[in-house]
Order: structure tokens, then sequence, then C-alpha cells
């Protein structure tokens, strides 16, 4: 690994530490915090891999955003994660970005799945999860559901891209 890729790394995980803590703190991700990580990972690339860079930042980007559209399209997530993926985005290379933009949906399952545990809720989340499959209808949860309450995604991201990163990488 280059001392580039290693110094862009660095920067990108200092980023998502950051967008974590203002997540879990305030339920918000700041807008001037994804500028400057589109930005940086932007230049970084340029830097690094001049005009084939900038168009590998801008086609991850696009992947990100891409990826994670659909979920904000449906509410199951808010614009500020679609937006903090998209500049994950930048900062790695198309098939990297879909790695991380892939995995960050799974670790956002796992996620939901364990708070739904650590709530004790899994028996009433799983009877309305089968009362949407035979019914082939939408059920929203409960008031008191914790399955339809939002949590930070940041979480989830910075997971996601982490074994992207470090650990496994998909295969695609």
């Amino acid at each position: 690994m280059s001392t580039e890729s290693l110094f862009a790394i660095v920067v990108l995980l200092g980023l998502l530490g950051i967008a974590v803590v203002g997540d879990l703190r305030n339920h918000r991700i700041p807008n001037m915090l994804i500028l400057l990580g589109l930005g940086l990972g932007l230049a970084g690339q340029v830097y690094s891999a001049e005009l084939t860079g900038l168009g590998y930042g801008v086609v991850g980007m696009f992947i990100g955003f891409a990826v994670f559209v659909p979920m904000y399209a449906l509410g199951g997530m808010a614009a500020g994660d679609v937006k903090l993926m998209a500049m994950v985005g930048t900062f790695l290379t198309p098939h990297e970005a879909l790695s991380a933009a892939l995995l960050s949906l799974v670790a956002g399952g796992v996620c939901g799945m364990l708070i739904v545990l650590v709530r004790g809720q899994l028996k009433q989340t799983l009877q309305r999860y089968w009362l949407i499959l035979t019914a082939q209808a939408y059920f929203a949860p409960e008031a008191d559901e914790v399955a339809g309450k939002p949590f930070p995604y940041s979480v989830a991201i910075l997971s996601g891209t982490l074994v992207s990163l470090f650990g496994l990488p998909l295969g695609l």
C-alpha cells in the first residue's frame, strides 16, 4: 500500500469517525463535513492518479450515492447517510466503493437486528415481517417498536467501509 493510499484511508477514517460522533450525539451528519470530505477525496485522487484518479473519485461517489439513494427514497435512511456514502466513494476506486456500499448495507442490517435483539423485540419484529410476507402488503411498525425508529447509520457505513478495506472486500 502506497503512502498516498495510506494517508487517504487515514483521512477517510478520521472523517467517518467525526461523522459517527455527530450522528450518535445529534442524529445529524453536518453538510460541511460531507463537503470537506468530497473535496479531500477528489483532491487526493487527483494527487495520486491525476485525471484517472479524478474519474475514479467521481465514479466512486456516484456508486455510493446510487446504492444508497433507493433506501432514502423508501424512507429507510436519512439524506445525510446517502451523502456520507457518496463522500466515502470519492476516496475509493469504483470497485472499492461498490464493495464498501454493499458491505455497509449488510452492516446496517446487522446493526438493526442487534438493536431489535437488545431491546427484546425479535418476536414482535419477526411476526410483523411474516405478516408482510403472507399478506403481501406493508404494515408499519407499532409506535413502541424499535424497528420503526432510525438509528445512526454512520456506524454501519464506518463498519462496512472498514470491512471492505481491511477484512472482506467483495470479489465482484
